[in-house]
């Protein structure tokens, strides 16, 4: 039960919940890793007073997942596809985006859906929200917007580069232009909208299909096996476990300023891919092996060797995280989905 205990902890935050209060809060992208963490936290807080909206597209799937929450008076499953025009007749005070496919196999065999999903999703959402009173509407968004740096730090005004002639860029380009859209809203509407931008985030709850490095490394050691690595693990990364991005999210959807962009990574836990590969193993009393990745395989791999965040922003809202990478992997190998 870490998992939930650590959502749970949240709680003990000094947020402003007084500011939902009252409110209908809808998440798309709801049965994902990271919007999946956000409907439980919001769930979860003892003392809500608003109610939480699941949007996604796989019922079966959602029914799975909020199986505590759905027959809470608070909680509701939307069925919703954010590429089509949302026609729910509900007014949303808070409209969280996390739709959008962020596993490389997508990115190899269906790179115009994945541009469809974050362009279109933005769209679609503001558009409904504009037109029914919408108070604030956060893009979970990716540190992948960076592209291929030249070594430094990321911080939110840094625009490094992304190759657009790659069906690989499908995932950073249509990122880019989805922020883009969501501060043009702001500036030509006066929408309100703040945006996250995550690093490498793990946790338990990661879809089936999700063929991401920790994702493949978790389901070896969970199923009794080596882990197999398809490069040499070399890539420096920051990576941040589910439930401290969530937090983060809550910061930036109450906390945020207006048309601004946060980073969100565990300062803590900037690791290559082969230590962070080695570190679930370890953990599951097992070793890491190597094997070439094919063709197909590489269509969909990350080019950037390096990508490290700068969390100042984030962490000038009151966000900090314990700093505890062997436990927040354990929570996540060791959650019954």
């Amino acid at each position: 039960m870490a998992y939930k205990d650590d959502i749970k902890a949240i709680y003990a935050e000094e947020l402003p919940w007084e500011g939902l209060s009252g409110s209908n809060i809808l998440v798309v992208g709801a049965t994902g890793l990271i919007g999946s963490c956000l409907v439980e936290a919001l769930m979860l807080n003892p003392s809500k007073d608003y109610k939480v909206f699941a949007g996604g597209r796989n019922e079966a799937r959602a029914r799975k997942v909020f199986e505590a929450f759905w027959n809470d008076a608070s909680f509701s499953f939307i069925k919703v596809d954010v590429t089509e025009k949302f026609s729910f007749d509900k007014q949303f005070d808070y409209i969280i985006d996390a739709a959008s496919n962020a596993s490389p196999n997508f990115f190899a065999n269906n790179p115009v859906e994945v541009i469809k999903a974050n362009v279109f999703g933005v769209a679609n959402m503001i558009d409904y929200g504009r037109s029914h009173g919408m108070k604030r509407f956060l893009y979970v968004s990716t540190g992948e917007v960076y592209g291929q740096g030249d070594g430094r730090v990321f911080t939110e005004d840094y625009s490094g580069f992304v190759d657009s002639a790659l069906p690989r860029s499908c995932y950073p380009s249509s990122k880019r232009a989805a922020e883009t859209l969501c501060v043009s809203y702001a500036a030509e509407y006066g929408v309100d909208v703040v945006i996250a931008r995550p690093c490498h985030v793990y946790g338990p709850r990661f879809t089936e299909s999700d063929n991401r490095a920790y994702a493949q490394f978790i389901r070896n050691v969970r199923k009794g096996e080596d882990i197999v690595m398809k490069s040499d693990g070399s890539q420096f990364r920051s990576w941040c476990y589910v439930v401290d991005c969530v937090k983060a999210l809550l910061y930036i959807l109450m906390k945020g300023e207006n048309a601004q962009a946060y980073n969100v990574a565990d300062p803590e836990s900037n690791i290559s891919i082969r230590q962070f590969a080695e570190t679930i193993a370890s953990i599951g009393g097992k070793k890491v092996v190597f094997d070439l990745p094919s063709d197909m395989e590489k269509k969909g791999f990350n080019p950037v060797t390096q990508s490290v965040y700068d969390v100042t922003k984030l962490i000038s809202l009151g966000w900090k995280v314990p700093s505890d990478i062997i436990s927040k992997l354990r929570s996540t190998i060791e959650h019954e989905l």
